[in-house]
């Protein structure tokens, strides 16, 4: 299988961890909001900007206002990462592959698409919006349960886990790299601490607060926040967690076509980049270039997949 059906399947997943993803930041913005009564606009514009839609954004909207910037992210049609937008081309790839899924998993995304648009066509009260937020990562998961649990392990699988990783990876990277400058100050500082509100929000971002509360405590230090979120194995959003499942993906499907590809050997590259480093390191190095190489790694690897593929054929 390779061409469109491969290029569906990759951009499905992808989309659809794309919506999660932009739910959990709405979340979090809205959160960090609220307690910055003075600046709260500021703050919309660093979860734009964690969302790489500031720009596009600003274009079109001018300033950044919390109305404007929850309008673009969670339901404007011209921003290709707003929750509406990735749903819907979840769903127009799904469609495009219907054949290559089960049952389950094509009414699973169909379902998911419905509702969000029906949600969406309107806009959303801020009284409404944490319900209709925790609406999209229940679907979200509704889709993941239906795949998992009906799916062949074939490269089918092998394509729809590349994307779900290469966007989860790129998600957690981009929050770290817009959020670094809370790490950085007193990443030196012996016993130093953040403000409970900004680690939270970093952690509530990629849904990691209680796996950090159960392997940390309450203890909250720069190196070990990012420590956890791009070196733990066991983080289901880490850059490690993601690059692993990146490396072994490209390996079963270069096992089942039986050639290696270039995309194979980035791969390896960028797991060893990740997981072949210390937190000390990378500090010293700078989180935030550290991160930007991480970012550009996974743009060139996502594009050498399309081209070994071939998913525009």
């Amino acid at each position: 299988m390779l061409g469109k059906t491969a290029g569906g399947l990759f951009w499905m997943s992808r989309m659809l961890e794309r919506a999660e993803n932009t739910a959990r930041l709405l979340e979090t913005g809205q959160r960090m909001a609220l307690t910055r009564s003075k600046d709260a606009d500021e703050e919309w514009a660093s979860v734009l900007q964690t969302a790489g839609v500031l720009d596009s954004f600003l274009h079109q909207n001018g300033e950044v206002t919390k109305s404007a910037a929850i309008d673009w992210m969670l339901r404007d049609l011209d921003n290709r990462s707003s929750v509406r937008s990735a749903v819907k081309q979840a769903r127009d790839n799904a469609r495009l592959v219907r054949t290559a899924l089960t049952n389950d998993v094509w009414s699973a995304v169909n379902a998911t698409w419905m509702r969000v648009d029906a949600q969406l066509k309107r806009k959303v009260s801020e009284r409404d919006l944490p319900g209709l937020l925790e609406m999209v990562r229940q679907q979200s998961a509704l889709v993941r349960g239906a795949y998992l649990g009906t799916m062949l392990r074939n490269d089918i699988h092998d394509f729809a886990q590349l994307g779900t990783f290469i966007e989860r990876a790129d998600n957690t990277a981009r929050i770290l790299d817009v959020k670094y400058y809370v790490l950085l100050p007193t990443a030196f500082s012996v016993g130093s601490s953040l403000d409970n509100v900004q680690w939270e929000s970093i952690l509530r971002s990629v849904g990691a607060g209680g796996g950090y509360r159960m392997t940390h405590g309450q203890k909250t230090t720069p190196s070990e926040i990012a420590a956890f979120l791009i070196l733990d194995k066991r983080v289901p959003r880490s850059l490690s967690y993601c690059c692993r499942h990146i490396r072994e993906s490209l390996g079963l499907l270069e096992q089942d076509y039986g050639a290696e590809v270039p995309s194979g050997a980035a791969a390896q590259a960028l797991h060893a980049k990740v997981c072949g480093q210390e937190i000390g390191y990378i500090f010293d190095f700078g989180l935030h270039e550290y991160i930007q190489d991480i970012l550009r790694d996974l743009a060139g690897l996502s594009r050498q997949i399309e081209v070994d593929y071939r998913f525009y054929e």
